[in-house]
């Protein structure tokens, strides 16, 4: 009886350490970048990082193996009430298509700020170009690559990302 509390006990323990030690590196990207409190990292291997502004409102959330980007000089502010879901890319930076078509030696980057409005639904599996702005209360749609603009109000999907509401 004593034997099956002390490891009842050690495995409370062991399975506290783990919560702890997945939630630390979300609370490091509370004090590198500018996010409220109010913002929820909802899930495993989320990842932010550049040495560029990341702004996050409150309340929302990102899911599982979400990665928010942002290079030197560029940022990425997403208002109040997004939900992200999983598997979400954001990013300021890029190559330059045009090099790879025209088979330049040189390869460049396009750096652009992303924004988010307020009110918005990212769905799985999207990613979003640098350069969007997505407009207060929008959802893209699962699987879409954003590659322009999203006006307030609008619902897209596709690749790449068309209206369809």
């Amino acid at each position: 009886m004593l034997l099956s509390k002390l490891i009842m006990l050690v495995k409370k323990f062991f399975s506290i350490i783990k919560y702890l030690d997945r939630y630390s590196q979300y609370y490091f990207y509370y004090d590198k970048y500018d996010i409220s409190k109010t913002f929820i990292f909802s899930g495993r291997d989320i990842e932010l990082y550049g040495g560029g502004v990341i702004k996050i409102n409150g309340p929302g959330y990102c899911g599982n193996r979400t990665v928010i980007q942002s290079v030197q000089g560029c940022k990425v502010v997403i208002g109040s009430n997004v939900s992200i879901s999983h598997n979400v890319r954001i990013y300021t930076s890029s190559r330059n298509p045009q090099d790879i078509v025209s088979q330049r030696q040189h390869i460049s980057y396009i750096e652009m700020d992303v924004l988010i409005g307020d009110n918005c639904w990212i769905g799985a599996n999207v990613f979003i170009n640098p350069g969007v702005v997505i407009g207060n209360n929008s959802v893209v749609g699962a699987n879409s690559v954003v590659t322009k603009n999203i006006p307030p109000n609008s619902v897209f999907a596709g690749c790449p990302a068309k209206k369809i509401g």
